[in-house]
Formats: C-alpha cells, sequence, structure tokens
C-alpha cells in the first residue's frame, strides 16, 4: 500500500488585500432630488422630426446657455440653427468608437455645456466601428467566435452609457428606428418599433419617446409623472417636455456642480483621507462616471478614476 506524503506546514494564509475605494461600507442616506439632470431619448425613423424636436429639447434645458452637439449625421443639425432660433457648437464625427463618444463627452465636460445632444447615438451601435464591429474585430481573439467577441464589446457599450448617464449636466439623444417583425406560426407579426441600439436601450433614460412620421411623439417611458401616457402632435420641445422636465426635477431637489468635485480632488492640499471621502461623496451622487479630461495628461478618464489615482499616488507616497 502507498504511504500518503508526509504533511507540509505553511506560514498563516494572509487575507487577500482589499481596495479601500472599491470595498467600501453599504451606507443607507435619506434620498434627494439633488443633482438629478434630465436625460431624454427620441427614436423614430428617418424624416419624423426627431433632429428638430431634440435641438428644441435641449435649447429649452440650456435656458438660453450655448449647448454641445455631438453630430453624426453629416451636419443635419446646424441647418435648423436658423429656423430654431438656438444657439450651439457642433462637434461633427465620422468614425463612432463608443470611446470616442466618450472622448467627446469629456471634452464637453471641460468646456462646461450645460446640455449635450448625441445626434444620433445609432452610429455608436451600428456604425463604422461602433460596439456591433469592435464585437466583429474582438472574435478573431476567441476563435471566431463572435459570441465571444462580446466579452470585449460589452464592457466598451456599457462604459459608453455610464458616461452618457454620468454627464455633468444634461443630455438629450436621438435614435434611428426600425419596425420589429418576428414570425409566429409562420405569419410575419408587428411588434412595433425598435431603436437601432442594444435592446432596451431606452430604459436607461429619466425620458424616452418615440416619433412617427406626421411628427406626433408617443412617451414611452418616464420617470416624470406629467409624461406618462402622453401623446403630443408637432410637439414643441422647449414648451412641452424641457420647461416640465426641469420644473420636476427642481420640485424639492437642487443642482449639484461637478466642477467643485473636480477641484477638491486637484488639490495640492489634498490627502489620501480626504480624496477617499471626496470618493464616497461622488458615489453617494452615482457621479463616478462623470467623464473629464485628465487634468495632467489630457486624456478622457472619469471623475471615480482620477479621484482613485490621485488617492493611491498620495498614498503610497506617504509608505
Amino acid at each position: 500500500m502507498s504511504q500518503l506524503p508526509p504533511p507540509v506546514r505553511t506560514g498563516r494564509q494572509q487575507p487577500p488585500q482589499t481596495n479601500e475605494y472599491d470595498d467600501g461600507p453599504f451606507t443607507f442616506r435619506p434620498a434627494t432630488k439633488d443633482g438629478f439632470n434630465a436625460t431624454v431619448a427620441i427614436q423614430g425613423p428617418s424624416g419624423s422630426g426627431k433632429t428638430w424636436t431634440g435641438l428644441s429639447i435641449a435649447s429649452g434645458l440650456a435656458e438660453g446657455r450655448r449647448f454641445a452637439v455631438i453630430d453624426t449625421e453629416r451636419g443635419a443639425a446646424a441647418l435648423y440653427v436658423n429656423d430654431l432660433d438656438v444657439t450651439f457648437d457642433t462637434l461633427p464625427m465620422h468614425r463612432y468608437d463608443p470611446r470616442d463618444l466618450q472622448k467627446a463627452l469629456a471634452a464637453a465636460a471641460q468646456a462646461g455645456y450645460p446640455v449635450v445632444m448625441v445626434d444620433s447615438l445609432s452610429h455608436f451601435w451600428k456604425g463604422t466601428d461602433g460596439t456591433l464591429d469592435q464585437v466583429e474585430k474582438a472574435k478573431s481573439k476567441y476563435g471566431g467566435n463572435k459570441f465571444a467577441g462580446w466579452k470585449d464589446g460589452t464592457p466598451i457599450q456599457n462604459e459608453m452609457i455610464e458616461a452618457l448617464m454620468a454627464y455633468p449636466g444634461h443630455v438629450v439623444v436621438t435614435m434611428r428606428s426600425y419596425v420589429h417583425w418576428v414570425l409566429e406560426n409562420g405569419s410575419p407579426v408587428n411588434k412595433g418599433m425598435r431603436a437601432e441600439q442594444r435592446k432596451g436601450i431606452e430604459f436607461e433614460f429619466g425620458v424616452a419617446a418615440e416619433m412617427d412620421e406626421a411628427n406626433r411623439l408617443r412617451f414611452i417611458k418616464s420617470r416624470c409623472p406629467s409624461f406618462r401616457g402622453l401623446i403630443l402632435d408637432q410637439p414643441n420641445g422647449a414648451r412641452d417636455i424641457a420647461k416640465p422636465y426641469l420644473d420636476w426635477l427642481r420640485d424639492g431637489g437642487k443642482e449639484i456642480d461637478a466642477t467643485a468635485w473636480i477641484d477638491a480632488a486637484s488639490s495640492p492640499e489634498a490627502t489620501p483621507g480626504s480624496l477617499l471621502a471626496l470618493y464616497r461623496e461622488v458615489e453617494a451622487a452615482s457621479a463616478l462616471a462623470t467623464p473629464l479630461m485628465h487634468p495632467e495628461n489630457g486624456q478622457p478618464t472619469s471623475l471615480g478614476d482620477f479621484i482613485k489615482e490621485r488617492g493611491t499616488a498620495l498614498k503610497n507616497a506617504q509608505q
């Protein structure tokens, strides 16, 4: 009979190192509307009035200030600048890597635009270098398995949406849509309109609506009670959507200026302790993904990553 090997003594195993930023306490706080911004998605087929309506909403949310338009529609938004009497700056884009949208959002945040409009978000899904392209490129790493390519594509898509939702101002996006048909018992059945973006994207926004060729707008999701079940014919975006949305957000809530957080994170007087406390404050406000340009290297990053990077560096310098 073979003998078992003698036992081997090992030293006491050290517990795995934890990251104080990622492993914070679970703390409940009083619920407030403080810091919430408007997030609006308008979807519809070509010619339904998405760009026109989106610009009108963005103008109303900006309340007379210049806003930013990230334009993937060959400059279509600029055609309406005189017709709508709105003031905005445009950034034309010709490749649609979702990470480039994050860079554009960081640049808009640094410039201080109170509202950013993306016309349209669909290109960052199915356009050149969009999420679907990223998945197609990634599949070669996994033996041509396209399903495995989503290991790369999903984080890119999710980080783009996080950056949109955490923009330090109001957000308006347009999306192209199409009629979704399915076969039931061998016959095609119309299941309504679907946005040309990842399935369910509309539910990321505070307010989502679809427009038809008659320029009729129907709200399909709304956290703001004023819009639930509402249908508007040829809506005035500033009057019919932006104003009631802002009134609801400001009823019991106050705006939060993200520049104060950025200044505190960049301060030469910051300490590891103050930065950890700042991280918890930003985390509680669901603003860790706030896009910004890195104050030192000029590259796009997020507020949470910048605070964590600086706090960790200061702590290491003390050791």
